[in-house]
C-alpha cells in the first residue's frame, strides 16, 4: 500500500478510477462504502446480507482494482501529470520568468503531452 496518502483515500481513488471494471455486486458494496460513507454493518443491513460478506467483497473488491493499477497505472500517470502541472504553473505565476525558466517550463509542457 502505499504511504502518502491513507489506505480509505487511496481505495477510493481506485474506485473512481476502476470501478467501472468491477462486477455489479463489488460495484455496489464499494459505492455504498466509498460515495454514500456508510459502514460495512448499514451495507450489510442495506444488502440483507452479513456484515462479514460484505467485508469480504469490499476486500475482494479493493484487490481487484489495485491488480487494475498494477497493470494499467492511470493513477500513478495522474499524479505525475498533477506533479507536472503544478512546478509549470508555479513557473508561469512567477511573472518573472526567466529564459531558463522558459526552458523549463516548455519541458515540463511537453512531458505533459507524452
Amino acid at each position: 500500500m502505499r504511504d502518502d496518502i491513507d489506505k480509505v483515500e487511496y481505495a477510493s481513488m481506485l474506485y473512481d478510477f476502476y470501478g467501472s471494471l468491477l462486477s455489479e455486486a463489488k460495484n455496489e458494496v464499494m459505492a455504498l462504502y466509498h460515495e454514500d460513507n456508510l459502514s460495512l454493518s448499514e451495507i450489510a443491513e442495506e444488502l440483507g446480507t452479513s456484515r462479514q460478506a460484505v467485508h469480504y467483497t469490499l476486500k475482494k473488491a479493493e484487490k481487484a482494482l489495485e491488480g487494475y493499477e498494477e497493470k494499467l497505472g492511470l493513477i500513478a500517470a495522474y499524479e505525475k501529470n498533477q506533479r507536472i502541472a503544478a512546478e509549470a504553473l508555479k513557473i508561469a505565476e512567477n511573472g518573472l520568468a526567466t529564459d531558463k525558466d522558459m526552458k523549463k517550463l516548455s519541458g515540463l509542457i511537453r512531458e505533459l503531452a507524452e
